[in-house]
């Protein structure tokens, strides 16, 4: 790279009105992906029309373009019928970049359980229309994996994320998309956080009878469509698994003092 070149690099990134611009646009197309009922697929107007529309210079409208792609609403494509594409977030997508914010931060379990607490209990309410026979057999499947001593540690590992995966396909069924999505992502901090990994690895045999009946009696109460009844018991449920896991950790904590 040439001094010219990194003059102009330099002076881009450190002039907050170009950044600010670039911002402008970022949002201008999103509006544009709203507007035009752009789905996945379609494709977004070509880079000149771009910059015609938004009265923008070329480096611009690339640089906007760029962050459209790293936050994964769009893909570009090169070469005959390239272009830039409207895309669809996965939810592991999402999950990944919230992460990212949380990763330098400490978050315990019982931040995890505080709001597992308070969201659990609703998003089960809310999956009690949507659930069907094949969701009921899914729950009754998970609870198949870890009704039992595990032979092994792989199995153990299996039946720990078995228990969380019974609460993600209940979120799943939710009607109600934002709630769904927060529940997911406590389930996977529950399955990332380093100190819930030491906790899920120790060889000591866990007692899962009383979760296993709470997860017995919310699938009936959610047969019956009781609202009233979904609602007290996920929230119990949700009050036992805490005070497991803090048990838990503090067995490992106790023994790491001592060693």
């Amino acid at each position: 790279m040439t001094n010219e070149s990194m003059s102009k690099e330099s002076a881009s990134v450190a002039d907050p009105a170009r950044r600010k611009r670039t911002d402008e646009i970022v949002d201008e197309i999103k509006k544009t992906i709203i507007n035009d009922n752009l789905v996945p697929g379609d494709r977004l107007p070509q880079e000149k029309d771009l910059t015609t529309r938004f009265a923008a210079g070329k480096g611009t409208v690339r640089e906007a373009l760029k962050s459209l792609e790293v936050q994964g609403l769009i893909r570009t494509r090169t070469g005959p019928g390239g272009g830039a594409f409207i895309e669809s977030m996965s939810e592991t997508r999402a999950m990944s970049l919230l992460s990212n914010y949380l990763f330098t931060r400490q978050i315990s379990i019982s931040d995890i359980y505080a709001l597992r607490k308070a969201l659990e209990p609703v998003v089960a309410v809310s999956a009690i229309e949507n659930i069907d026979k094949a969701g009921f057999d899914k729950l009754h499947e998970l609870i198949g994996i870890y009704d039992h001593e595990p032979a092994d540690d792989q199995e153990r590992w299996d039946q720990r994320m078995a228990e969380l995966d019974f609460h993600g396909v209940v979120a799943s069924y939710s009607d109600n998309v934002l709630l769904a999505f927060i529940c997911h992502f406590l389930q996977r901090l529950l399955k990332d956080l380093a100190v819930c990994k030491d906790i899920y690895k120790r060889p000591e045999p866990v007692q899962r009878s009383e979760g296993i009946e709470f997860q017995y009696r919310l699938i009936d109460a959610m047969r019956r469509k009781d609202a009233q009844k979904v609602e007290q018991i996920m929230t119990e449920h949700m009050c036992h698994a805490e005070r497991a896991m803090v048990a838990l950790q503090a067995t490992i904590d106790d023994r790491f003092l001592e060693e």
